[in-house]
């Protein structure tokens, strides 16, 4: 087979992420970890799909107060009805052999009480993200897991996502020498009615929701924590959606190298989700970088020789593969008692970041 030196680099960054990803599947059991889902909506689905393609997971309970969806869904995933639970009684899966762990996919300002709950059924608890809505709730939650002795997880798929650690390898192997800036945006337009906009169930506006993911990936992408932040926000004085959340919310944060990153977050205007990272010797970008499918890496830097290398590698990857590698990586963890690579710790960080840029822009947060 010929290969041009194009083609030659696409494999090589193909196979940086193969050494970085995690392994997709168990090697040291048979047994699969039950997880009781703890909401029905839209990203529950997404992580129900995905776990079919585990090989150590399976969905074994469900927990929703809509009777007629869950039953529905409960057959879908061959759920005995004995097993469908309500936000009331669901503490008494406690005695429930089938559920080792859950999944709370509830909006932001559930997750600390049902993470908790969970903790002292002795149930291990992966919680989506946000973590939950202020610092003391994310650090209750890692207390009441510790107290119970199961592990907690927070939803970082883009941490088991093979195009974001090849970015970061490209990083950590110095491609692009010192790292010096970092950009990145999310955002998209949020209509009126949906849930994310009461702050009383989501803590805060686009910020937690999706300027979450540019705020962790300039935390992966550096390995440092941010020493200190400048953040301004906006949101329109007439548009009724925006009376308890910010509409537009921008801020720049300095890391202790030196390198700083710039990044930006709305409700109001298709914002694709990526980050570009500037170093002396190059530059890489991924965008999209933070969707379910059809991430794509680009960079052009000078290898060690003084040579030119330019990358340009779609990932084929489809829906649910993110979900996949998440509840693989956290069942594995479960079966091997390991600590997760996003453990409660990572998004208690993510808050303490999230307080700092809210009190910034001048925000009260919960």
């Amino acid at each position: 087979m010929n290969l041009s030196r194009r083609d030659f680099t696409r494999l090589g960054a193909l196979s940086l992420a193969a050494q970085l990803a995690p392994p997709l599947r168990a090697q040291s059991s048979n047994r699969k970890i039950g997880y009781a889902i703890i909401g029905l909506g839209v990203i529950a689905d997404h992580f129900m799909r995905g776990i079919q393609a585990t090989g150590n997971s399976k969905v074994t309970a469900l927990v929703s107060g809509h009777p007629d969806k869950a039953a529905r869904i409960a057959a879908q995933y061959g759920v005995p009805k004995s097993n469908i639970y309500n936000y009331e009684n669901m503490d008494s899966f406690r005695d429930n052999r089938d559920v080792d762990a859950v999944y709370v996919a509830l909006p932001n300002s559930m997750h600390a009480e049902y993470t908790i709950r969970s903790a002292k059924a002795g149930k291990h608890v992966l919680c989506e993200k946000p973590m939950s809505v202020s610092v003391p709730e994310a650090q209750a939650m890692i207390d009441a897991c510790k107290a119970a002795n199961v592990k907690l997880m927070i939803a970082y798929r883009c941490h088991y996502e093979t195009t974001n650690l090849a970015a970061v390898k490209l990083i950590r192997d110095g491609a692009l020498g010192q790292v010096q800036q970092i950009q990145s945006a999310f955002g998209f337009y949020c209509g009126a009615g949906a849930w994310r906009l009461d702050k009383e169930l989501a803590g805060g506006g686009p910020l937690m929701d999706v300027g979450i993911y540019s705020l962790n990936a300039t935390r992966y992408l550096t390995g440092e924590e941010p020493s200190s932040f400048s953040a301004y926000t906006y949101s329109d004085p007439n548009d009724p959606r925006f009376k308890t959340v910010e509409e537009n919310i921008n801020w720049i944060a300095k890391f202790p190298s030196g390198i700083t990153a710039s990044c930006n977050t709305t409700y109001s205007a298709p914002m694709d989700g990526y980050f570009r990272v500037y170093g002396s010797k190059g530059w890489l970008e991924v965008n999209p970088a933070f969707i379910y499918e059809g991430l794509n890496l680009k960079a052009e830097y000078y290898d060690s020789t003084g040579k030119q290398v330019k990358l340009d590698q779609p990932n084929p990857e489809k829906d649910p593969i993110h979900f996949t590698n998440e509840a693989d990586h956290f069942s594995n963890c479960i079966l091997q008692n390991k600590t997760p690579k996003t453990p409660g710790e990572e998004g208690l960080r993510d808050m303490q970041c999230i307080r700092e840029i809210y009190r910034s822009a001048g925000i009260s947060m919960s």
